[in-house]
């Protein structure tokens, strides 16, 4: 179990253990002003207990695709650790923007597919490769 120091605070190591995140993760996090934590007076970080539920919140909004500034952008609409219609809003924003990019990125691919069929048959055959009106 995690030591929790006087006034139900704990300092990096002890949040590092208790999420599973590490100590250089939890630094990065709070340079990205997505985690705050209050400094003793020999500056050691020192955070409160509701910082566990908020380095897990970031896991999973990093593990779901976001980057650091949309989980900046999205993290005050999360108000006493529960979800708002606002939080929702964002949240599928970023749901239809991966939407895009995954149909731009399948196009990609399927271009990428005709091109390589073509110089498939250019290797068998020997026959200059078909493009849009260009040859390869």
């Amino acid at each position: 179990m995690a030591r929790v120091t006087s006034g139900r605070m704990m300092r990096i190591g002890d949040l590092a253990a208790r999420t599973g995140v590490s100590v250089r993760s939890l630094r990065y996090y709070e340079q990205q002003n997505l985690l705050a934590s209050e400094r003793s007076p020999r500056g050691q970080r020192h955070y409160s207990e509701s910082a566990v539920d908020r380095v897990r919140l970031i896991q999973q909004l990093y593990a779901a695709g976001l980057s650091s500034k949309v989980i900046r952008e999205l993290l005050p609409r999360v108000v006493n650790g529960r979800a708002t219609p606002d939080l929702l809003s964002g949240l599928s924003a970023e749901r239809d923007r991966m939407d895009e990019q995954i149909g731009d990125l399948t196009s990609a691919r399927d271009r990428l597919d005709a091109v390589i069929t073509n110089a498939a048959a250019n290797w068998r055959t020997g026959r200059r490769c078909r493009g849009g009106g260009e040859d390869l």
